[in-house]
């Protein structure tokens, strides 16, 4: 499962192949850190309507790959498991529902409104086939109250959905609808719930994270949100953002980010490109400026910040100068955890219809830009040997500073327990650290 919109599967619960025997639903998901809250609150209601024998795929759309990818892993697993019932959701199964509804191997399809609600579970092959519903019609985003998240060391926490946007090359609106935040109360009660049950980090998710509120009463902000958090839930340790557009980050957002130590100082900007022309023909709504001025306003009041970036490589049009911008922007605004996608046409989005680049120049692009992310983060990496950093352990000997870098020492801390370590050295793409008393 990636942290990000990445296109990687994670089967959850019991591997397939094993003896069968009558068991809760599995789900496998792909994508977002969404799509992994979801999955949760997904195999609750599963679980409350006594599913069995059954795996629920709960896909992503943002790159036909990613697609792709859930299709090969249904089939895999008709194949492997021949008798388990196969439930298919998520936003490849909203924006494309026929299409799975035209492989054999799926039992059930699932809009992303009806994956979340346990009757669609309980009438299992009793109603259509195909559970589909405009998306658009959803009105309100409604907190699950997933209180733990198998094999994970940080709790995810669902505070927004959809998005009002329609950047050029996304399709994720169709399947997510458009914005809708979940009340601020019932997010402070699910973090307490969280945190009392022993999470010490919760990353605060949605699709558009940066625009929550304005739909909720009286109008709170993301900075709002985050202040009301740390203050009502003394006993969670670090608070985390996901990716963020930085030209909605809201006034309070920047005094929470400079007062709030217990906010994590890492921010993975949706940046898509470093070129204006490009951004305009996204329809992105900040300049390449835009994206140099956040990092830079934010360094200014909290000096020890990290920040990653979504790009999009060879997005129709392109030039090599443009191309050059994306390139320049990395050490210009001091990115240093890239997302590279290849740019990928979406079927009904305006970017599919633009003049295409060569599949070999767009591939070409991403490799050159991944190289450059990777020396940008070996030169954050050696800059922080000597210094104390705080870890959150993920497994054994593997943890997390507060700028997300892992690091690997020698010891067998428990997963979700944060340790105090010194970092001894740094080798590419990790730190090496010795624990402290």
């Amino acid at each position: 499962m990636t942290d990000q919109h990445g296109t990687e599967a994670s089967a959850c619960g019991a591997e397939a192949g094993e003896p069968r025997a009558t068991r809760a639903a599995d789900v496998v998901t792909f994508g977002c850190r969404l799509n992994a809250y979801e999955s949760e609150a997904i195999r609750l209601r599963a679980a409350e309507a006594g599913l069995a024998d059954a795996v629920i795929v709960n896909t992503c759309a943002v790159t036909a790959e990613a697609v792709r990818q859930s299709r090969q892993e249904i089939r895999r697993l008709r194949r492997e498991r021949p008798t388990v019932r196969i439930i298919v959701t998520g936003c490849a199964a909203q924006t494309e529902p026929d299409a799975y509804a035209g492989m054999a191997e799926v039992d059930l399809v699932l809009g992303n409104a009806e994956k979340l609600k346990v009757e669609h579970y309980e009438d299992f092959g009793e109603r259509p086939r195909v559970r589909v519903n405009d998306i658009m019609s959803v009105k309100e985003t409604a907190p699950q109250f997933v209180e733990s998240f198998d094999g994970r060391a940080r709790a995810f926490l669902q505070v927004q959905n959809g998005c009002d946007h329609r950047c050029t090359f996304c399709i994720i609106p169709y399947g997510r609808g458009n914005s809708r935040s979940v009340g601020m109360g019932a997010v402070v009660e699910e973090a307490r719930l969280l945190a009392d049950k022993g999470y010490s980090e919760i990353v605060l998710t949605g699709v558009d994270l940066t625009s929550y509120g304005p739909d909720l009463p009286g109008k709170p902000t993301l900075g709002a949100l985050v202040r009301k958090i740390l203050k009502l839930v003394p006993q969670l340790k670090r608070l985390r953002l996901s990716s963020i557009d930085s030209i909605e980050a809201d006034p309070e957002l920047m005094v929470a980010i400079a007062e709030e130590e217990r906010l994590m100082p890492h921010f993975h900007l949706s940046a898509q490109a470093g070129d204006d022309m490009i951004l305009k023909r996204m329809k992105r709504r900040h300049s390449r400026a835009d994206t140099i001025a956040f990092c830079e306003a934010v360094r200014r009041v909290r000096p020890d910040a990290a920040f990653g970036a979504d790009f999009i490589a060879g997005f129709p049009t392109e030039t090599e100068e443009m191309f050059e911008n994306t390139l320049k922007l990395v050490d210009e605004a001091g990115l240093t955890m890239l997302h590279v996608f290849p740019f990928s046409a979406r079927k009904g989005t305006p970017a599919a219809r633009m003049p295409q680049l060569p599949r070999a120049t767009v591939r070409e692009r991403a490799a050159r830009l991944r190289a450059r992310g990777a020396s940008a983060l070996a030169s954050r990496l050696a800059s922080l040997v000597g210094s104390e950093q705080s870890l959150l352990v993920e497994k054994t000997g593997l943890g997390r500073t507060p700028c997300f870098v892992p690091a690997r020492f020698g010891s067998d801390a428990l997963p979700g327990r944060i340790v105090r370590s010194r970092v001894t050295a740094a080798s590419g793409d990790h730190l090496t650290a010795e624990l402290m008393p």
